[in-house]
C-alpha cells in the first residue's frame, strides 16, 4: 500500500497493490493463493485488510516472509520461512540463483494474464457525482506528465482516485504516508521538488488534509521549488464523514469544514492560483500549471457525495439504514 511504484505498474505481471480500497477481484486472489512471498512489507493491518486476507497467526497460503528487521518476522504470523535481510540484498541474493529452465511457460501463466486483466478493468471508473470527475483528473495526470514524474499526497479518501487510477512505471515516483498521516502531502511535495528539481512534482491534498501543513508553500516559494499543489476540496473531513455514515447514518459530527478560499491562499502566499470546478476545466488549467515558471495550486470543488471511487454518501446512508431495525 502506497508503494506501488517499487514496480512497474503497466507490466504485464503486475496486478495492484494490498490496501485501503483494494479491489475485491485482488483480495480473492491472495486469499486462495498457495504461496505468498512478502518482500519487505510488515503484515500489519493495513497490508493484511485487517488480518483478513492471511489469517493469523498460521496463514492457510504458505508464508515466505522477508524483512529487514528480525521483530517483525513472526509478530503477527508464525510463516513457512521467515528471512532477516533488506529487499536490495535478497534481491542481489536471488539474482545469484539458477533455477533449472522451464519446459515451456509456467502453469500459472493463464492465472497471471487474466490477474492483470482483473487490475486494467479496476481502473475503468464508476461514474460520480457532480461536475468534476476525479477519476478523468487522474487520468488527465497520467497522459499529461512524464514517467518520472513525483506525486504525493496526505491520508483521506481523496487519495483512493489517486491509487486506483494513476499508473507508476519508474521507482521512487510516489511519496505517500504508509502510516496513514494526514498533512505528508504538501511538505514531502516541497522537499522533493528541493531534492530533484529537474522533475516535476504534483501534490494531492484533501481539503482537510491541506490545512494541516498548507503553510508549507512558503517554504517552496523560498527555495525556489516548483510543485502543482491539487487540493481536492469537498467541504468535510470525507473519511471520517463515510464512517458516520456507514456506521451512524445522518448522525454527521464535526465533519464538516469552513474552508477559504485556497487559490486566493495560495496567490497570497506568492503561488499561482486557480479554481476548477468542472472536468473539462482541469486539463488546460493543469497545463498552465506545467508551463508556469513557479508553484501553482489548483483547488478542485468536487461534489462530497462523491465520497470513494466505488460509492457515494447517499449510498451508503440508505444501505445503513435499511440494516436498521
Amino acid at each position: 500500500f502506497r508503494c506501488q511504484d517499487f514496480f512497474d505498474n503497466s507490466h504485464p505481471n503486475y496486478m495492484g497493490d494490498v490496501g485501503i480500497g483494494l479491489s475485491p477481484k485482488l483480495a480473492a486472489r491472495v486469499r486462495e493463493a498457495d504461496l505468498i512471498l512478502a518482500i519487505g512489507p510488515r503484515l500489519g493491518e493495513m497490508t493484511t485488510s485487517g488480518y483478513t486476507l492471511l489469517k493469523p497467526p498460521r496463514s492457510a497460503q504458505k508464508l515466505v516472509h522477508v524483512h529487514a528487521g528480525a521483530s517483525e518476522l513472526g509478530r503477527v504470523y508464525q510463516g513457512d520461512l521467515l528471512i532477516n535481510a533488506g529487499m536490495q540484498p535478497f534481491a542481489a541474493a536471488l539474482a545469484e540463483l539458477k533455477p533449472p529452465g522451464l519446459p515451456g511457460p509456467p502453469a500459472w501463466a493463464a492465472w497471471t494474464r487474466q490477474a492483470n486483466a482483473d487490475y486494467i478493468a479496476n481502473r475503468v471508473p464508476q461514474s460520480m457525482p457532480g461536475s468534476l470527475d476525479m477519476a478523468q483528473v487522474v487520468f488527465t495526470c497520467q497522459e499529461l506528465l512524464p514517467d518520472d514524474a513525483i506525486l504525493t499526497n496526505g491520508a483521506g479518501n481523496y487519495s483512493g482516485w489517486v491509487h486506483r487510477f494513476y499508473q507508476h512505471r519508474k521507482y521512487r515516483t510516489q511519496l505517500a504516508p504508509t502510516s496513514g498521516a494526514m498533512g505528508y502531502g504538501v511538505p514531502s511535495a516541497v522537499a522533493a521538488a528541493i531534492t530533484y528539481p529537474e522533475r516535476t512534482v504534483v501534490s494531492f491534498s484533501g481539503d482537510g488534509c491541506f490545512l494541516m501543513n498548507g503553510q508549507e508553500m512558503a517554504t517552496a516559494v523560498q527555495y525556489g521549488a516548483k510543485v502543482i499543489f491539487i487540493v481536492v476540496n469537498n467541504g468535510t473531513y470525507g473519511t471520517i464523514r463515510m464512517h458516520q455514515e456507514r456506521e451512524y447514518p445522518a448522525r454527521v459530527s464535526g465533519t464538516d469544514l469552513h474552508n477559504p478560499d485556497f487559490a486566493a491562499m495560495a496567490r497570497a502566499f506568492g503561488l499561482n492560483g486557480e479554481i476548477v470546478t468542472s472536468t473539462v476545466e482541469f486539463r488546460p488549467a493543469f497545463e498552465r500549471a506545467l508551463a508556469a515558471k513557479g508553484s501553482t495550486l489548483l483547488e478542485l470543488r468536487i461534489d462530497p457525495d462523491a465520497i470513494t471511487t466505488r460509492t457515494t454518501l447517499s449510498a451508503l446512508r440508505a444501505q445503513a439504514l435499511s440494516k436498521q431495525p
